[in-house]
């Protein structure tokens, strides 16, 4: 005997009321994460609070912390819940109930439960909407690896450790030292 799971449309999730748990709709099965750690959860607001310090007062656009869907594809469904994510001003239409388009910046805080294949899988989501820039925040190794996207492919452009500064090509002029995010 076979089990069926139900696929969940781009109709039938606008229907959806607002769910306050982090989850990720791939080709329409709605799969959950489990609670961030604190450590996460430090980490993410450090950055939250020196991201949208930095954009908000050089009127770049906006920051926006997780939960919060971005909508890769509507047929079959699929969205991600990115940590934290910046849209330019230039990019500002893409914002509505939910992210549908190409961010500046997506920021994804690697937890334990995080497997190779499904750190791939979103950033292959994300290259395919054409995001520019992808940080991974490695509390293990006290890092940020930054990805640049170039002819639909991820390069590495660069990571950076404890003593040393993040450098975004998105946010070229941003002052952001890795410690800061491991105090």
């Amino acid at each position: 005997m076979s089990t069926q799971t139900k696929r969940l449309t781009y109709r039938e999730y606008l229907k959806t009321p607002e769910i306050k748990a982090r989850y990720d709709i791939v080709d329409g099965v709605m799969t959950m994460a489990p609670a961030p750690t604190v450590t996460h959860q430090r980490i993410l607001l450090r950055l939250v609070r020196l991201l949208d310090q930095f954009v908000s007062e050089q009127q770049l656009g906006e920051v926006l912390l997780a939960p919060v869907d971005v909508i890769i594809g509507r047929e079959p469904l699929r969205t991600r819940q990115p940590d934290l994510l910046f849209v330019s001003n230039e990019r500002a239409s893409i914002l509505g109930d939910q992210v549908e388009g190409a961010t500046d910046l997506i920021v994804e805080i690697l937890s334990p439960s995080n497997t190779r294949s499904d750190l791939e899988a979103k950033l292959s989501d994300y290259a395919t909407l054409g995001v520019s820039e992808c940080w991974l925040v490695s509390p293990e190794a006290r890092s940020v690896e930054i990805l640049g996207l170039t002819e639909g492919s991820w390069v590495r452009l660069g990571i950076s450790g404890l003593g040393e500064q993040v450098q975004s090509q998105v946010l070229p002029e941003l002052d952001l030292a890795v410690v800061q995010l491991f105090e």
